[in-house]
């Protein structure tokens, strides 16, 4: 703790606003790769734009969270190192960082488009009904965590407009449930007794619950994942029917996760172990190639 009062007060703010979280958007430039939009500059610099709208406004959301949570956060053996908790972060600070935050990345939406603005703040609103209450109701919370990585994906589309696959859009749904569900089984395997005093949902799940759902969600992520790569307006649009081959890193993804849940008590923040894990960040990043490659040289997989 002393070692977070020490840190000089520039990065105590980046601290506070959790860049390692900004990995969950990058779902935002999902629509560039797949509505084939990166040989455009424009667009290119837009969907980056957008990225950087979303990074703030998510930090924007921290750092309110952390303001309502401090207390509890005090009592997590490791949220009890964040700048607020810790007491390296005033709260009057963190209320300053929040309003520069939010109106850095309300502005850069405005400049975008108008319907993207909408799609942001209709995420913004999403994330503080969590924080103020859905938070506290059993599998409605880890549903509206979910539906903010669906709210990423669309609103990328929305900033290029660009059409976007539903099947993409319920893909994105079961595999947010999957890493929630994970993360709510993490934070009762790793606080035990204490579980239910850092968070008043988790009383309502077990982990043999949260396995079954996992397993569950798991299976219908890759299944709409497997309809979306064979969609006939997929492959029309694209001009190429061999996403499919993309399946097996996408499985191996899935079962790399479910093995860090079960065998190395992982899954407790997918940011940080997508980072941490090298295998998984490798699958993801090859899965990224691959997808490009087969969008932009499909002549390499006839």
């Amino acid at each position: 703790m002393a070692e977070s009062t020490q840190a000089p007060f520039p990065v105590v703010l980046v601290r506070a606003m959790r860049p390692y979280q900004w990995t969950k958007n990058l779902l935002v430039l999902a629509a560039l790769l797949f509505a084939g939009e990166l040989g455009h500059a424009h667009q290119i610099l837009t969907g980056l734009l957008a990225l950087i709208a979303f990074c703030l406004a998510a930090s924007a959301t921290y750092v309110f969270n952390d303001i309502l949570d401090i207390e509890s956060d005090r009592e997590h053996p490791k949220k009890r190192h964040r700048p607020l908790a810790s007491g390296a972060l005033s709260i009057g600070a963190a209320w300053v960082l929040l309003i520069v935050l939010f109106g850095a990345a309300l502005t850069l939406a405005w400049m975008i488009r108008l319907p993207f603005l909408a799609a942001l703040l209709a995420y913004v609103i999403l994330t503080l009904a969590y924080t103020l209450k859905l938070k506290h109701l059993a599998i409605i919370d880890v549903m509206t965590i979910s539906l903010g990585f669906v709210i990423r994906a669309v609103a990328g589309a929305v900033a290029l407009d660009v059409p976007f696959s539903n099947w993409l859009v319920v893909c994105t749904f079961f595999l947010a449930t999957f890493l929630g569900l994970s993360k709510r089984r993490h934070e009762i395997t790793l606080l035990e007794d204490g579980a239910q005093s850092h968070r008043q949902v988790l009383q309502h799940y077990t982990v043999h619950y949260l396995d079954q759902l996992i397993l569950i969600v798991a299976g219908g992520a890759l299944l709409t994942y497997t309809i979306y790569t064979c969609s006939p307006e997929v492959i029309e649009r694209l001009g190429t029917d061999k996403l499919y081959v993309t399946l097996p890193l996408v499985a191996y993804g899935l079962f790399r996760y479910l093995h860090l849940i079960h065998h190395k008590t992982g899954g407790g923040d997918p940011s940080q172990t997508l980072i941490k894990d090298k295998p998984l960040g490798a699958t993801v990043v090859l899965w990224a190639v691959s997808c490009g490659l087969i969008i932009y040289l499909p002549s390499l997989f006839r």
